[in-house]
């Protein structure tokens, strides 16, 4: 196998390790926790986008980006156990001022 082959494969196997990891990102169920996990995938995704890495070390990133993958899998079954109304920044429910305190409330639409 050809030196380009091998890099196209790495390449390959990074941007399919993004996109799955930006995929299970959206699978938790607390809003907070779902763009966390999208910010910090493309944020070390970019951070080591431009180094000039040699393959051990492109391959032990990938390594440790599917174990970041079967732990954010584990996570995200777990948090939809725990599922809590969707924040207002999510769009469906929507938050209105009350007239005891200030305070916001969520209202429910069923």
């Amino acid at each position: 196998m050809s030196m380009a082959a091998l890099k196209g494969d790495t390449a390959f196997q990074a941007r399919s390790l993004f996109r799955s990891l930006l995929r299970q990102s959206s699978q938790f169920a607390a809003y907070n926790f779902r763009e966390y996990a999208k910010r910090r995938t493309k944020d070390a995704f970019r951070e080591n986008h431009d180094k000039n890495l040699g393959d051990r070390e492109t391959q032990e990133l990938i390594q440790r980006g599917l174990k970041e993958l079967q732990m954010m899998k584990r996570q995200t079954t777990v948090s939809q156990f725990f599922q809590l109304d969707r924040l207002v920044v999510e769009g469906q429910k929507t938050g209105k001022q009350t007239g005891e305190d200030g305070g916001i409330v969520r209202q429910t639409t069923e």
